[in-house]
């Protein structure tokens, strides 16, 4: 069985996020950087269940794991 790709675009949309080029770089903006020690999942700006959407694609490696990892990436730098 072949594993689903999801990028940041469909992460977003999974999230309930605008997935448009510009809203995505205007999130990233708005929301950069985490503090330090602060995982993705954790961050102030979630509601309860984008946390736990975040917090289990990143549990087990699940499909979602890249684009969650890639954005928690673009959110820390």
């Amino acid at each position: 069985m072949e594993t689903p790709f999801h990028g940041l675009a469909d992460l977003f949309r999974q999230l309930g996020l605008a997935d448009d080029p510009a809203s995505i770089e205007r999130f990233i903006a708005t929301h950069r950087p985490l503090p330090a020690g602060t995982a993705l999942c954790d961050a102030p700006f979630w509601t309860a269940s984008q946390a736990q959407f975040l917090r289990e694609g990143i549990v087990g490696d699940a499909d979602w794991a890249e684009p969650v990892d890639s954005l928690a990436a673009l959110l820390s730098t």
